[in-house]
């Protein structure tokens, strides 16, 4: 089939090579020119495994393009997605629609027969209701029909999400759409992937739905963990406890210092705003949002506590700068609070990161480092942020020997309280 996929984000790139992989043809069209030439030469914008050899896999193969101008692609497509960014509005945290709703009335006024018009972006819930209404006022003649087709991808790990997902949720009551859907997603069917067909409003809620419940999840987790700190026990232990009954599951209960990134943040704050505006208000999620804030600000006085009270004039080595390992994303990230507040407080930050090059334009007054050792070299506190998977395996009796002080504040539960004794370190970490 042809699909053009309107956005090379996050969203739209993995996506669109994926469908390439499966064996459709796909252009991938984005107004921004020179992300169409890096795509183009072989560059990729994003960070993300495995991603560059997909793309260059699919462009040899004929199967995947990028452009500027989409008339062509659209006139020619079977299926044309909607992958633009939906980012919180300031001021009020709604969604901002206005790259959605700008690629719909592009889309309108190219289409050529029937044709499926897929929002792949999160949006609240009506959002297809309005593209309807923007395709009737200004291509009443088009024959379309509007889908929802939510993304449930993880950063890092978002090609094996998409090709082996643990389902496909399409919002459509249109037979020929529902076709077209199952044609695009039939390599799936090897895997007996679910797909779920659902009305366009059910599917939209979805993954809102998803997203806060998750968000709510590590949230529950994180406030286990003060709570095991101030009895006594151990989050992890209490994780896997509750984690083993089937009807709680083991992912999202690792305790840690917030959760952070493109999705949970503002879509729990879209489906709030949503709810209120539907007079059904979601107290649970509001909560979730308040702590979840809080925790980020309440990891920097974990920090100081550490560092015996008072960071004035010390030197904070941080370790992982990203919102989670295996992505350049920095969005919501931790240390977007807990660097700051250091600062504030006297603190001389040092810092590294293999992928979080935009934290040198996000923060200021700290020194990068090109590795974890430069970091800890001359520290007198080494904050582990964000568990990436060469912090796991420190030479921790070189990092121990460089540091003015070996006091190490784990924020992601790495390390073993009993053997960072033994190392001879002040180990703090979450919960335990």
């Amino acid at each position: 089939m042809r699909v053009a996929m309107i956005g090379t984000g996050y969203v739209g790139l993995v996506s669109g090579a994926c469908f390439a992989d499966f064996g459709h043809t796909v252009t991938c069209i984005d107004k921004d020119a020179s992300k169409i030439d890096q795509l183009r030469n072989g560059g990729i914008p994003i960070y993300e495994p495995g991603l560059d050899l997909l793309v260059a896999t699919n462009v040899k193969a004929g199967r995947l393009f990028f452009d500027t101008d989409a008339t062509q692609a659209i006139r020619e497509a079977d299926a044309v997605f909607i992958g633009v960014g939906t980012p919180s509005r300031r001021g009020d945290g709604y969604a901002d629609l206005s790259y959605v709703y700008a690629a719909a009335e592009e889309i309108a006024g190219l289409v050529d027969g029937f044709t499926v018009v897929v929002t792949k972006s999160t949006v609240p819930v009506g959002t297809g209701d309005e593209i309807e209404a923007i395709f009737k006022r200004v291509r009443p003649d088009a024959d379309v029909a509007i889908v929802s087709n939510p993304e449930f991808l993880r950063e890092g790990a978002a090609i094996e999400d998409f090709k082996r997902p643990d389902r496909v949720v399409v919002g459509t009551q249109d037979e020929r759409a529902q076709a077209i859907m199952r044609e695009l997603y039939r390599p799936l069917y090897l895997n007996e992937t679910p797909i779920l067909f659902t009305s366009r409003r059910t599917s939209e809620l979805i993954k809102y739905a998803a997203n806060a419940y998750l968000a709510l999840k590590i949230t529950y987790i994180n406030e286990m963990a003060d709570l095991c700190e101030a009895v006594g026990a151990d989050v992890q232990q209490v994780a896997k406890g509750i984690g083993l009954d089937g009807r709680i599951g083991g992912k999202f209960l690792n305790a840690g210092p917030g959760y952070g990134g493109s999705c949970f943040p503002k879509d729990t704050i879209a489906l709030v705003r949503t709810a209120r505006d539907a007079s059904s208000p979601v107290e649970l999620v509001e909560t979730t949002i308040k702590i979840n804030d809080e925790r980020k600000r309440a990891m920097a006085r974990k920090v100081i506590k550490a560092a015996g009270g008072d960071v004035k004039g010390k030197t904070v080595g941080i370790l992982g700068l990203t919102f989670k390992p295996n992505t350049d994303d920095m969005r919501d990230a931790p240390s977007l609070a807990i660097v700051p507040a250091l600062q504030d407080k006297g603190a001389k930050v040092q810092a590294f990161d293999p992928e979080g090059h935009e934290a040198e334009k996000l923060l200021t007054g700290v020194d990068f480092k090109a590795d974890p050792y430069a970091v800890a070299e001359g520290a007198d506190i080494l904050v582990i942020i964000t568990e990436w998977d060469q912090f796991r395996a420190l030479d921790l009796d070189r990092i121990k020997l460089t540091m003015n002080k070996p006091v190490l504040v784990d924020l992601r539960n790495i390390y073993k309280p009993a053997d960072m004794k033994a190392r001879g370190f002040e180990y703090t970490s979450i919960g335990r």
